[in-house]
């Protein structure tokens, strides 16, 4: 999948409303989905974490300051060098918000979690749980899930992102 394709497919989870527009509310509100979705608190340390990181991502995303990224804002930011400083501890954060019983690694049910609260289709939650589980144990660790998330943001061969590029592409076929 070129990298296009992979930071649109990326861009419209983040763009909630479709308006064509990332807000700092629609951004910041992915913290928020996974701490729900865990039962986690806001006094949680991995919540006030998850947040900051969030704040820290979003500057650097938002870089004109105006307080929306458009999807060529969005393409020209996005990348190898954006997610190793900026989106690996957001994303690294939002894993460990679904890693409930802290062992470094998503179960079927954490990784679901986690997915559906992105704005993950729920169609492709499970094969994507079974191309990260490389060693069929049942469990993604989060080393595994950070790395093929770079691979597909940075137009590299990544396991989930072929996941989602062909639950997308039937979506898309479909009228989604």
């Amino acid at each position: 999948m070129d990298d296009i394709t992979a930071k649109r497919l990326v861009f419209t989870m983040l763009d909630t409303d479709g308006d064509g527009v990332v807000s700092k509310d629609e951004y910041s509100a992915r913290a928020e989905r996974v701490a729900r979705a865990t039962g986690r608190t806001d006094d949680d340390p991995l919540v006030i974490a998850a947040r900051a990181a969030g704040e820290r991502a979003w500057a650097a995303m938002d870089a004109n300051g105006d307080g929306g990224v458009t999807f060529e804002e969005y393409a020209a930011w996005a990348g190898a060098e954006a997610f190793d400083t900026v989106c690996e501890p957001v994303l690294g954060g939002l894993f460990d918000l679904a890693d409930t019983d802290e062992d470094g690694a998503l179960d079927l049910p954490e990784f679901t979690a986690l997915r559906t609260a992105l704005g993950n289709p729920v169609s492709n939650i499970e094969s994507a749980f079974v191309a990260l589980d490389d060693d069929s144990d049942g469990l993604v660790r989060r080393g595994d899930y950070l790395a093929s998330v770079r691979a597909h943001v940075s137009g590299e061969n990544s396991p989930m992102g072929e996941a989602l590029y062909s639950i997308g592409k039937a979506g898309a076929a479909g009228g989604r």
